[in-house]
C-alpha cells in the first residue's frame, strides 16, 4: 500500500501520535523524496516540492520519533544505532537529509535541556593539553588493527586526491602526499615539521622522497608506536624523529610544516594558538601545509551554536573551520595563503572506500571485541560524513601559507 504525502498534512492511521507528528513535520522536505517503511510494511510517501535524489527509509518500530523529537539530529543517529531504523542505503538518505537541513534544523532542534547538556559536555571536553590527550585516546586509540582492517595499506586517515576516475586508494593517498610536498616546494634536505603525523605516511614520505629532515608530532599513544616502528623498519630513523608530544610544546625552527587534517581537533579556542605555533616555528621565508576540512562560510555561525553527530560521538572537542576563518587567521599572524586546492568530491569518493572495506572487515572487526552498536556508530559516522562532501556542505582544501622573509 502506497500513501502519496506532500508537504501538506498527511493521515497516518494507526500510528502512534509522536510517529505521526515527526512524520508529518518530514513530509515538508523541500528537495527530492523519501520512501517510510512503518512497521506494519506500509510505505509512506514524502515528496518534496522540488526535484532531488530519492531514499528511502525503513521503521523496525516506533521509538525512532522520541529520539528524533527530543534529541534531534542526534538523537536520528542514535535510533539508528540503537536498531530503531534502518535503510538499502545510509549515504544516499543522509545526502536527502543534507539538502533539506534547513528543515530538519527548524522541525527537529531536540529538546532545549538536551541541547544544553550537550553544549555544556562539548565546552568541557576543551582541547588543553589533558583535554587533547583525553579526546584523542577516545578516537585514535582504538588500536591499530581496527583502523589497519579498512584503511589502505598507507594507514592514512585523511582525504585521497585522486588523479584520475581509475585510480586505486593507495595511490590516491600518495598522489595526495606528492601534491601537498609540491605546494609547498619542499626541497632536498629540507627540515619539515608534521603536525600531527597520524601513523606516519607522510613523515616517510618526505624523508624518503626527498631525504627531508622531519620532526613528526602524535599525541596517540598507538600512533606513535606504529610511526616509530614505520620509520624504523623503512630504514629512516635517521631522518625522521617521531614524538609522542602537543603540537604547543614544540620547539626549534623549520624550513617547511605540514599539518594534515589535525587543525579539526584543535578547538575554535586553541585556533589562534596554533597560527601563532605555526608562525614562531617556521623560519623566515618558510612555508605551511594545511589540508583541512571546512564548513561553508555562510553555514558557520550556524554551525558553530550546536554541537552535530561527529563532536557529541567521534570527535569530542572538535571544531571544523570555515576557509575565510583560516585565511583571516593566517593573515593575524602574517601567514598569509599564497595558493589553495579544493577537492572535496574526493573525500566523498575516499569515504565511500573506506565504508567499503570497512563492510568487508567487520567479521575480523567482531574478534577484537567490536560489537552490533559500534558498527551502526561507526557506519553512520562514515555516510554522515560522505554524504556531507557529496552535498558540498563541508569541504576539503590544502592551503599554504607563507611566512615573509
Amino acid at each position: 500500500m502506497d500513501l502519496a504525502a506532500t508537504h501538506q498534512a498527511v493521515q497516518f492511521d494507526g500510528v502512534p501520535f509522536l510517529a505521526r507528528l515527526a512524520l508529518r513535520l518530514a513530509s515538508q522536505i523541500r528537495y527530492g523524496t523519501v520512501h517510510v517503511r512503518l512497521p506494519d510494511q506500509r510505505t509512506v510517501t514524502l515528496r518534496g516540492r522540488l526535484p532531488g535524489p530519492s531514499a528511502t527509509i525503513e521503521l523496525n518500530n516506533y521509538r525512532f520519533a522520541r529520539s528524533l523529537v527530543m534529541g534531534g539530529d542526534i538523537g536520528m543517529a542514535e535510533a539508528y544505532i540503537r536498531g530503531d531504523w534502518s535503510t538499502p542505503d545510509l549515504t544516499q538518505l543522509l545526502y536527502v537529509f543534507c539538502l533539506n537541513e534547513e528543515l530538519v534544523d527548524s522541525a527537529f532542534p531536540g529538546n532545549m535541556l538536551v541541547r544544553l547538556c550537550r553544549r555544556v559536555l562539548h565546552r568541557l571536553r576543551r582541547n588543553t593539553r589533558q583535554g587533547s590527550r583525553h579526546n584523542i585516546h577516545s578516537h585514535y586509540d582504538l588500536g591499530n588493527e581496527f583502523f589497519a582492517a579498512w584503511l589502505d595499506s598507507s594507514m592514512t586517515y585523511s582525504s585521497a586526491l585522486f588523479p584520475a576516475e581509475t585510480a586505486d586508494l593507495p595511490s590516491a593517498q600518495q598522489h595526495k602526499y606528492e601534491q601537498l610536498a609540491k605546494a609547498i616546494e619542499l626541497r632536498p634536505g629540507q627540515s619539515v615539521l608534521e603536525i600531527g603525523c597520524g601513523w606516519g605516511g607522510f613523515a616517510e614520505f618526505a624523508a624518503k622522497t626527498y631525504g627531508a629532515s622531519v620532526v613528526a608530532l602524535t599525541i596517540s599513544k598507538e600512533q606513535h608506536e606504529f610511526a616509530r616502528r614505520r620509520i624504523h623498519e623503512a630504514g629512516l630513523a635517521e631522518k625522521v624523529k617521531v614524538r609522542l608530544q602537543d603540537y604547543r610544546d614544540q620547539e626549534g625552527h623549520f624550513d617547511r610544516i605540514a599539518s594534515i587534517e589535525m587543525i579539526e581537533a584543535v578547538g575554535e579556542q586553541f585556533w589562534p594558538t596554533y597560527f601563532d605555533q605555526l608562525n614562531r616555528r617556521l623560519k623566515p621565508g618558510g612555508l605551511a601545509g594545511i589540508q583541512a576540512i571546512t564548513v561553508r562560510d555562510e553555514l558557520f555561525d550556524s554551525y558553530r551554536r550546536r554541537v552535530d553527530f561527529i563532536q557529541s560521538y567521534i570527535f569530542p572537542g572538535g571544531m571544523l573551520p570555515s576557509t575565510t576563518i583560516l585565511r583571516s587567521l593566517g593573515e593575524r599572524f602574517e601567514l598569509p595563503v599564497i595558493r589553495e586546492r579544493v577537492f572535496g568530491q574526493d573525500y566523498a569518493k575516499t569515504i565511500a572506500l573506506w565504508r567499503e572495506n570497512f563492510g568487508q572487515a567487520w567479521s575480523d572487526l567482531t574478534s577484537l571485541g567490536f560489537d552490533e552498536p559500534f558498527r551502526r556508530l561507526w557506519e553512520y559516522y562514515l555516510c554522515y560524513c560522505e554524504a556531507g562532501f557529496r552535498a558540498g556542505k563541508i569541504d576539503v582544501r590544502q592551503l599554504v601559507f607563507a611566512r615573509q622573509s
